[in-house]
């Protein structure tokens, strides 16, 4: 199982960036998939996740109304669109399986950085 996530950099508070995130080494249409978040010196925490469609899908009240999160399952793939960025939306981002293990199967993060 590998998770490989992409699209991370540097913008401007109040800009756009979209995440994606590509699974292979299985099917992963039956699972939940999930986007997290590391600030320096913080834990990571939730950010969303999304069940089947983007009508299933559970944000954290930090990023409500501005991120949307969304898959292709024929491309095996779950995506982050981060709108009006704030400065303390800048961490480490990890996308993530839900239900294969006990735990959240997490891929290899990728950094955005907000600018105020």
């Amino acid at each position: 199982v590998q998770l490989q996530a992409s699209g991370g950099g540097l913008v401007q508070a109040g800009g756009s960036l979209g995440l994606s995130c590509a699974a292979s080494g299985r099917t992963f249409s039956n699972y939940v998939m999930a986007w997290f978040r590391q600030a320096p010196g913080k834990e990571r925490e939730f950010v969303a996740s999304i069940r089947d469609s983007v009508d299933n899908t559970y944000y954290a009240d930090s990023v409500k109304g501005r991120f949307t999160i969304s898959r292709d399952n024929a491309k095996n793939t779950v995506y982050l669109q981060m709108n009006n960025l704030k400065p303390e939306d800048t961490g480490v981002y990890y996308c993530a399986i839900l239900g294969l293990k006990p735990q959240p199967t997490y891929g290899q993060g990728t950094q955005v950085t907000v600018s105020s």
